[in-house]
């Protein structure tokens, strides 16, 4: 062990097998030390509220929570731990869903063990690293802007589809079961991820764009 602490690092992919190598990666480098592991999102943000770690690995496709809403809620409860994202995947919506809750490092799978070492110790100075694909996703995400809708939850649709039809937030409310506020509030929610100041404008994009069926 060196003079100074150890980098407290959290493994978390619901693949057994994964962390078993991680953790003997982790024992290969002196300045590092494996503090716990998660097998699951919710896990992960139970243990970094227990643990303290500095840096957490991230896996992103996990049942249940996936990584980048447990990188959102650890960021949230514990912002002085840096979360990495360590995955198999480099499609743009998952290196853009993990930046944005707050990840430092996109990293693949496929990374050497000494690069690895440096992208955790660069988390832990504050540093980010990105996978080349990463990179190239992250430019190509900003030269090719996503369609109007893309960000619409399924429910959001429901309603925008019900909006199309010429319901009311009240007829809409009546026929989805849920209060007038609750359908009052995913109009607005409609209305601003489109882009659009009123219902007919949200209809007609929602036509021509064919985002509901």
């Amino acid at each position: 062990m060196g003079e100074s602490n150890p980098i407290r690092v959290l493994l978390v992919d619901d693949h057994a097998v994964v962390r078993s190598g991680l953790a003997a990666f982790l024992l290969a480098f002196d300045d590092l030390e494996l503090v716990g592991e998660a097998g699951s999102g919710e896990e992960a943000v139970r243990l970094c509220n227990q643990l303290r770690p500095d840096v957490v690995l991230m896996d992103l496709v996990m049942p249940g929570m996936d990584g980048a809403a447990a990188t959102r809620t650890i960021r949230e409860q514990c912002p002085e731990i840096q979360v990495i994202a360590l995955t198999s995947f480099k499609e743009e919506e998952l290196v853009q869903g993990a930046l944005q809750a707050g990840a430092i490092s996109y990293l693949l799978k496929n990374v050497s063990a000494d690069e690895l070492a440096d992208a955790i110790r660069a988390a832990h100075a504050g540093r980010s690293t990105l996978a080349p694909e990463a990179a190239q996703a992250l430019v190509h995400a900003a030269s090719h802007p996503p369609p109007p809708g893309h960000d619409l939850t399924h429910r959001e649709r429901e309603v925008l589809a019900l909006m199309v039809e010429g319901l009311s937030n009240r007829e809409i409310a009546e026929r989805l079961v849920v209060s007038h506020s609750t359908a009052k509030f995913h109009v607005s929610s409609i209305l601003s991820k489109l882009g659009v100041a009123s219902r007919t404008e949200a209809v007609a994009l929602a036509v021509q764009h064919r985002l509901v069926t």
